[in-house]
Formats: structure tokens, C-alpha cells, sequence
């Protein structure tokens, strides 16, 4: 054994002390869906896109159903935050998830 070898056996031996080391990482305690926040964004973000698209006969319904269904995602999920029965909680959320697909 080289001297070297000695040195890197002692020196592993003293910090790890052998035992085996393990790191943990904590999870996260209530992961954060800030979906009011997201959707709000959403609808913004199909409106910057909508502003590039050249305006004509043709495109403009096309538009303006587009940014419609984008921003309604966000109101119809407020809606369904604020709902005070299940059944009413579902049909909003049902609405978003139509709303959100129209814009696909």
C-alpha cells in the first residue's frame, strides 16, 4: 500500500465514519396549483399570440373566438372556485376543460 492510499483510506474513514450517507431531500409540504394565476396568464398569453396573426375577413372571427375561449378558461375556473354545491363545481370545471380545448 502506497503511502497515498494510506492517506485517502484515513481520510475517507474519518469523514465518513463507516456508514453509508444518504440524502434526503424534503418534499415539498402542499404543492402550490395557483390555477387562478395560471389561467390568468393563459389568456394573456393567447392574446399577445392573437396580436401577430395578420387581421383579414377570414382571420378575424377566427381571432376572436380564439382569445374568447382562452379568457373564459380563467373565468369559468373562478367561477368554480367561488361555486357552493359539487354539481355546480363540476359543470364549471367541464366548461373550463371545453373551453380550454377549443383553443388547441
Amino acid at each position: 500500500m502506497t503511502n497515498s492510499e494510506r492517506t485517502r483510506e484515513h481520510d475517507d474513514a474519518f469523514w465518513l465514519d463507516c456508514e453509508t450517507l444518504i440524502i434526503r431531500e424534503e418534499p415539498r409540504a402542499n404543492p402550490v396549483y395557483d390555477l387562478e394565476e395560471r389561467t390568468a396568464r393563459f389568456g394573456e398569453a393567447v392574446i399577445d399570440f392573437a396580436k401577430t396573426i395578420p387581421q383579414g375577413p377570414t382571420t378575424d372571427r377566427i381571432i376572436s373566438q380564439l382569445i374568447g375561449a382562452a379568457t373564459s378558461v380563467g373565468a369559468n375556473y373562478i367561477e368554480a372556485d367561488d361555486s357552493v354545491s359539487k354539481r355546480e363545481f363540476l359543470k364549471c370545471i367541464g366548461t373550463c376543460k371545453k373551453e380550454a380545448r377549443e383553443t388547441k
